[in-house]
């Protein structure tokens, strides 16, 4: 190589180090000091092309309301070029103090090169010059974003309508919007509104004419009294202003802004309900309502069902107060009710219907009275409670076993005392006392067979220890042995009406029933053997299995009307305790 090439080479890696030395990135903002209602520019600017990979850096203490946007400034002067690159955000501070933004990064030539970090002032909110030729001012006095109520005072439980709107004027236009922030409605129950469409409509605003276009409503019920705030929403948007220029055309000029809107906090009044003529059964219900209570059926068999429906329908605070319970005789099985709901929300509130459907089994045949359900509500109209009291009910069972009699004698024989002469006995005067011989307990006889007994013990421990072990292994035996004992739980009463048919029989169905009742949990009062054996089919129970539950159930069906003998019972209860103890095992 000659000493050319060598002088060559040497001048490129010195320029080339000297250029990786003059490499800048520097943060710079524009103002040091600003107030929480102010914004800030910051920009990452570099003095060098080929870096890559910017990372901006953590602004927890503020808000970014637009960036990062990147411009690239490039100039060749008297034979010098010069370079920048900047990367530029606008921020928002969220809160009052003095905070450091930490640097920013980027790789150039093979390193990562950090800017400096940036320390800014935040001071409390400041009055802002109001210049008809800044876009911010032109935005803020063009765009509004208003929050309105339905009523300010209401009472506890009393529906209030909130609407959330943008008003805008011809002026200016907007895009990109997006909610900072969404209140949380604290204290209230609250059901939002969906806006199916959303159109611009006129409107008036501080008696000038606006466009508007409603971005949320909702239906609040107060939970509680005293004053409730509703914090502010917040959105932030693109907003494309005026700037007073035209082009050649004499077309306006615009320019693009972002800035941000908040709607006001509402306070919102309540009133707590009146004490004076509250009933004692008031559950909060507030509105205007009517009680319905009713049966499907009132004739049946017994071990037939039927529904008692408790139906509240009306408009107010629904799904917020408790539905009345119905009280039913002990000789009727009753199971959890299930509620239905018809339930629309409205601009004025709720309105609709709520229903609770009780199942009713009766086992013995009489007439059974459901006494009158009793419901109080508040009327918003008359700022009176209201009651509501609905009809007895009577079930009639006209076929079934009789109600068994739970009379006793209770007729006691008054018997005459007599004196039998020994009543007082002969007081002895004398006595003979002899001391008595205590054995030493320490080294007899049984002191060494207390000491001795654990260590027999031990081989028997160890055996019974072995025998547990194995029979906790044994898994199939162990699941045998609980599916017995389930089987034996469920079927004792009908073990003890083995003597008596029609009793044994009606024991054996019930046991099945709440077999699968407990099992699958399922109401199996109306449901039917198709049914069943598709949900042990789900449950992976085998199919022999399967119709051998249902042949018992048959003949619990059959055996009623046919005659029958003791053996024959016996053998329908061994085989239902086996059926029972297969589908326990096999259920998945």
């Amino acid at each position: 190589m000659t000493s050319k090439h060598y002088i060559t080479t040497l001048l490129f890696f010195i320029s080339t180090f000297i250029s990786a030395q003059d490499f800048e990135f520097k943060a710079n903002v524009s103002k040091n000091k600003l107030g929480v209602n102010q914004r800030l520019k910051i920009e990452f600017s570099m003095n060098k092309n080929g870096a890559d990979n910017f990372k901006a850096p953590n602004f927890q203490n503020f808000k970014v309301i637009a960036g990062p946007s990147s411009s690239v400034s490039q100039s060749w002067v008297n034979g010098k070029t010069s370079y920048s690159q900047t990367y530029t955000f606008i921020i928002e501070p969220k809160a009052v103090g003095t905070f450091t933004i930490p640097a920013a990064t980027i790789e150039y030539d093979g390193k990562t090169v950090t800017t400096n970090t940036v320390s800014v002032r935040v001071t409390k909110k400041v009055d802002i010059p109001k210049n008809p030729n800044d876009p911010y001012y032109i935005a803020q006095e063009n765009i509004f974003l208003v929050a309105s109520l339905s009523k300010s005072n209401p009472y506890v439980g009393e529906s209030v309508y909130v609407e959330y709107r943008l008003y805008f004027s011809k002026d200016v236009g907007f895009g990109n919007t997006q909610f900072g922030e969404i209140p949380k409605y604290e204290g209230f129950w609250n059901q939002e509104i969906p806006i199916t469409k959303q159109e611009a409509k006129k409107g008036k605003l501080k008696g000038e004419d606006f466009r508007y276009y409603t971005l949320k409503k909702a239906v609040l019920i107060p939970q509680k009294s005293g004053k409730l705030t509703i914090n502010p929403i917040k959105m932030d948007m693109i907003v494309n202003v005026p700037t007073g220029r035209y082009d050649f055309f004499g077309n306006a000029q615009t320019r693009n802004i972002s800035t941000s809107y908040t709607s006001g906090r509402k306070v919102v009044n309540v009133k707590a309900l009146p004490l004076e003529g509250k009933p004692e059964n008031f559950t909060g219900a507030v509105g205007n309502f009517d009680l319905v209570v009713n049966t499907n059926k009132e004739v049946l068999k017994a071990n037939e069902s039927t529904q008692i429906n408790v139906k509240i329908s009306g408009k107010g605070n629904l799904k917020l107060f408790e539905i009345p319970e119905i009280s039913v005789p002990a000789e009727l099985e009753v199971y959890t009710p299930e509620r239905k709901q018809k339930v629309t929300t409205t601009l004025t509130g709720l309105k609709g219907s709520i229903t609770d459907s009780y199942s009713i089994v009766p086992e013995y045949k009489g007439k059974y009275k459901i006494p009158a359900v009793t419901f109080s509500y508040f009327n918003l109209k008359d700022k009176q409670y209201h009651s509501i009291t609905s009809d007895d009910l009577i079930i009639d069972v006209t076929e079934g076993k009789a109600l068994p009699s739970t009379a006793t004698d209770s007729t006691v024989s008054k018997q005459i005392v007599q004196n039998t002469g020994g009543d007082f006995r002969f007081i002895q005067t004398e006595t003979i006392f002899e001391t008595p011989e205590i054995a030493d307990f320490y080294q007899s006889k049984l002191f060494y067979g207390l000491l001795i007994a654990p260590l027999l013990t031990i081989p028997f421990g160890i055996f019974i220890g072995r025998k547990r072990k194995k029979k906790l292994a044994d898994v199939q035996g162990n699941k045998t042995r609980i599916a017995d004992r389930l089987a034996k739980k469920y079927l004792s009463e009908a073990k003890k009406q083995l003597k008596n048919k029609e009793a044994f029989y009606i024991a054996l169905e019930k046991a099945l029933h709440n077999f699968l009742k407990a099992k699958l949990h399922i109401e199996t009062t109306d449901i039917s053997q198709d049914k069943i054996s598709d949900l042990l089919v789900k449950y992976e129970v085998k199919e022999a299995t399967i119709g051998s539950f249902i042949e018992v159930l048959n003949d619990c069906d059959f055996a009623r009307y046919a005659p029958t003998t003791d053996f024959m019972m016996k053998e329908e209860y061994n085989k239902a305790a086996k059926v029972i103890s297969r589908i326990n095992s096999e259920l998945r």
